[in-house]
């Protein structure tokens, strides 16, 4: 704290043991304004290379981070309490994501042309793409190098510089990808990739310090705070915000397949995922054999920080109260648990409860539960596990098991992605769209929805001269021109739209 009680300092501490790792400044929004401005003084610089420049700087950083594998995942696992598996997992789906943006954006943005149409037969016309300028980037900790790479990396390729701000509880994963980017290309101007450090405030600070564009992940209630901050100034934002991703057994899934890819997406990475599994519908014929196969896969999984452990403990202190809250609702309520229970709620560490017969009002299905649990209900019908499924503020991710219905069913849900006979598997895929609806936000990251999510669309129409046509744009048409133009509405429309 100063003289005047403002903090001035926070330490990161180690989720497993309660270990300070580091202590880091909290920076004011001075600071956090400086750092953007930087970032747009070098902003030309990093657009002038173009999209090879851009690419080949992109994928050094990703050569940097492979290169300095064990320190990354020591970190990870340190900072944020994930095994070392996993940590590795998500370093090399976040280099991969580095590099599909670095070798994809000169395709997706490229200057591309576009019919002119009859009216305008005289006019080439075309689209390019503008990055914003500076792009702000506030990360979450549950996946603090995969997630704000799916913005940070996809910004840059895009031609914009980039200043971030990562949560609290992992800032020096954060600055490790900003130390990484500048270690890899040291010829690079100060700014192209920058952090800021501090809690909610610096993010606060971030949306108004000027930016031309915000890219959040974090809670729906945090989001809310974004947008009205980044209201005053009208900039835009791109909000992934959290889910209660449902799954869809039908009777003719391979129930030992699904069991084990459900088991692993509800509580792999101690459930701290938004798009894990949270709800699952089983058609009644198969549901006793679907929870025996469930059973079976996760009667020896277990939360830790040691070796051997396979998913590590709660990163936020306080969301095992939210874990417990739901399960203690659950369980009063008139639901069982067929796998763990309440001894399974040690602290921040939690193993893996599984519920049954669960209300659909109740918080363990309403609201996020952000922890190694899971809802299993049982259905007549994919009819009634669709209506169920698609009965939720939120629309995310989704997981539908089926062997021969598997895209049909699908195609009905309410989520912006969708695994069939897997789960989590578009996050896996660079090219794939990132993103859902309602409480789970808007907007995309990832594959060429998300390089596109980072630059202005900026259509350009060029007269050709010396090619006749109409010319609708003066207060002198050509003799006929009204005639010409009856004519051709009553050809191209009058008769619905079926002449060419």
């Amino acid at each position: 704290m100063d003289g005047h009680g403002v903090e001035t300092k926070f330490e990161s501490h180690n989720p497993a043991t309660g270990e300070v790792l580091g202590i880091y400044p909290v920076m004011s929004g001075e600071e956090v304004a400086a750092a953007v401005a930087v970032g747009a003084s070098a902003a030309a610089a990093w657009r002038s290379g173009g999209f090879d420049g851009r690419r080949r700087a992109l994928l050094r950083w990703a050569a940097r981070l492979a290169a300095r594998e064990r320190e990354v995942v020591d970190l990870v696992h340190a900072e944020n309490g994930k095994p070392h598996l996993d940590a590795r997992v998500e370093l090399l789906l976040t280099c991969e994501h580095i590099r599909w943006a670095a070798r994809n954006a000169g395709r997706v943005l490229r200057t591309r042309r576009v019919r002119s149409g009859l009216l305008m037969i005289n006019h080439a016309a075309r689209v390019g793409y503008r990055p914003y300028g500076v792009v702000g980037v506030i990360g979450p900790w549950n996946y603090p190098l995969l997630t704000p790479v799916g913005s940070i990396a996809y910004a840059l390729a895009a031609g914009n510089t980039v200043v971030f701000k990562p949560s609290e509880l992992t800032p020096a994963l954060g600055l490790l990808l900003a130390d990484t980017f500048t270690a890899a290309n040291p010829d690079l101007p100060a700014g192209v990739l920058s952090v800021v450090t501090g809690r909610g405030e610096t993010g606060a600070a971030l949306c108004r310090s000027g930016v031309d564009k915000i890219a959040f992940t974090g809670s729906a209630a945090t989001a809310r705070r974004v947008l009205a901050s980044c209201a005053e100034t009208l900039t835009p934002v791109v909000a992934e915000c959290g889910g209660k991703d449902p799954a869809i057994v039908a009777e003719d899934a391979d129930l030992a397949a699904a069991a084990r890819a459900l088991a692993w997406g509800a509580v792999s990475n101690a459930g701290q995922t938004c798009a894990g599994v949270e709800r699952v519908y089983v058609v009644a014929g198969v549901r006793d054999a679907f929870l025996t196969h469930l059973r079976r896969q996760l009667a020896d999984i277990r939360s830790g920080s040691g070796t051997g452990a396979h998913y590590g403990p709660m990163t936020m202190p306080g969301q095992a109260d939210v874990v417990r809250r739901h399960v203690e609702d659950a369980l009063a309520r008139g639901g069982s648990a067929v796998v763990g229970g309440r001894e399974s709620l040690r602290g921040r560490h939690i193993d893996p409860i599984v519920l049954v017969d669960v209300p659909e009002d109740s918080a363990a299905v309403r609201e996020e539960t952000f922890g190694p649990t899971v809802t299993v209900r049982t259905v007549t019908d994919v009819d009634e596990a669709v209506e169920l499924a698609n009965d939720s503020r939120y629309g995310l991710g989704a997981a539908v098991f089926s062997r021969c219905r598997g895209e049909e069913i699908a195609g009905r849900l309410d989520a912006g992605m969708v695994s069939v006979n897997s789960v989590l598997s578009f996050a896996a895929i660079p090219g794939l769209p990132f993103g859902g609806s309602g409480e789970s936000g808007f907007g995309r990251i990832h594959g060429a929805d998300g390089l596109r999510e980072f630059a202005r669309p900026r259509a350009v129409a060029a007269r050709r001269p010396g090619v006749p046509g109409l010319d609708v744009t003066r207060f002198d048409p050509v003799p006929g021109t009204s005639a010409i133009l009856r004519a051709v509405l009553r050809l191209r429309h009058a008769r619905g739209g079926t002449a060419r």
